[in-house]
């Protein structure tokens, strides 16, 4: 069974640096497409970004391109998101999930989030 755990969110200024990180145990990692989605509140969670199990970026969310990129180290099972001139709308909790398939299941795991407040 999978289990990730996300970390690294916190409070920080407009402008501000995150990196997020998602630890991922059980299965093969190496194998897995993985990705992040947020969720702000009263909104839907929406997927921010892609990557493939050899290190492909195949999705960014146009309202953070040029600002996050998500990268994963195989040999430590972890996926990171690095996130620059970060903005108020980016506050959301932040989720990262993985899947053995080319496209996200109902039945692939979440992680329990790690929450981004963005604020002055």
């Amino acid at each position: 069974q999978v289990q990730l755990v996300e970390s690294g969110g916190g409070l920080v200024q407009p402008g501000g640096s995150l990196r997020l990180s998602c630890t991922v145990s059980g299965g093969s990692f190496e194998t897995y497409n993985a990705g992040w989605f947020r969720q702000a509140p009263g909104k839907e969670r929406e997927l921010v970004s892609t990557i493939t199990s050899s290190g492909d970026i195949t999705y960014t969310l146009d309202s953070v391109k040029g600002r996050f990129t998500i990268s994963r180290d195989n040999a430590k099972n972890t996926v990171y998101l690095l996130m620059n001139s970060l903005k108020p709308e980016d506050t959301a909790v932040y989720y990262c999930r993985t899947t053995s398939s080319l496209v996200f299941r109902p039945n692939d795991a979440w992680g329990q989030g790690t929450q981004v407040t963005v604020s002055s």
